[in-house]
């Protein structure tokens, strides 16, 4: 018992430690220094804008190596498709997670062992198999949890981003400039993915194909709209103007009835807590007093 005792506290400091390295190691993107690239205009300085876009990947050695190399590739596909819907974290790169995925497999799979053999099956043993599971895969819930909060920034930022461009396009200056003017001035991820577009635009990418991985880096629907709009409208020679301020009053109608139908949902969500809680003690205070009185009464009798 006492050895099972220590090899839990050893399997907890090391879990604990691994992630600790995982949520807080490594060093973050300075968004000053992406901004600054974009003052500093990139087209003279295209290797320094390749250098913040991109994750600085040359760093996972040694044993993160050897991960990666034995990691399947259906799993740093998906990863690759989470880490860029996450915003691409520098901190959190696909590399990265895999080898925490794998520490926290082998300290989830010895826990869970240990687990099986304390408790009697077939429980332990499905104890044991979810402990490993869990471990394995919290790096990757984590982040699409991280991925699905930054899209929602998005779709929140995206009307009143349009709403500043249509401002600028109306007051003369172009697309590209308007874009460039909000990215420098607005904060969040919108504006982040902003910088990124013009970047990759001033080193020789289309700008069709910079807006189009616009649209596939974030994965949002609105976004997706709002460059196919922009695309037309370029390619048909209408107003952008009139675009992006159309654009911006869907947007907010669309908010504003997403708004509707979560308020229409709460009578719905609440029925769930207030059977299991308040009417239990609704009928406890309204009956309670009556069954003391009968439990009385017939003790009484006896």
């Amino acid at each position: 018992m006492q050895s099972n005792a220590y090899l839990a506290l050893a399997l907890f400091t090391v879990g604990f430690g691994v992630l600790l390295w995982f949520l807080f190691g490594g060093a973050s993107v300075n968004r000053k220094q992406t901004l600054a690239n974009l003052r500093r205009q990139l087209d003279k300085q295209p290797a320094a804008a390749q250098a913040v876009t991109s994750s600085d990947r040359k760093n996972s050695g040694g044993l993160t190596a050897s991960v990666v190399k034995a990691a399947p590739a259906p799993l740093m596909k998906t990863l690759n498709r989470l880490w860029a819907g996450a915003g691409r974290p520098e901190n959190n790169t696909p590399e990265r997670i895999v080898a925490t995925m794998a520490l926290l497999g082998l300290v989830g799979a010895a826990a869970g062992v240990l687990i099986a053999r304390q408790v009697q099956p077939p429980l332990g043993l499905l104890m044991g198999v979810g402990v490993a599971a869990l471990a394995f895969f919290f790096p990757m819930v984590r982040l699409q949890s991280a991925g699905a909060t930054r899209k929602e920034a998005i779709k929140r930022q995206l009307p009143d981003t349009l709403d500043q461009m249509s401002i600028a396009v109306n007051a003369g200056l172009g697309f590209d400039a308007a874009m460039m003017r909000v990215a420098k001035n607005g904060k969040g991820e919108l504006a982040s993915e902003l910088v990124r577009t013009l970047q990759d635009i001033q080193v020789g990418q289309t700008r069709r194909a910079a807006y189009e991985d616009l649209a596939a880096r974030t994965g949002v629907e609105t976004l997706h709209r709002f460059v196919r709009s922009i695309i037309q409208a370029e390619a048909y020679g209408i107003a952008l103007s009139d675009v992006l301020q159309t654009q911006a009053d869907e947007l907010r109608l669309e908010r504003r009835q997403y708004a509707e139908r979560k308020a229409m949902e709460i009578p719905v969500k609440v029925v769930f807590p207030l059977i299991l809680f308040i009417m239990p003690a609704m009928f406890i205070v309204v009956m309670g007093p009556g069954v003391i009185g009968i439990i009385h009464a017939f003790g009484g009798m006896g």
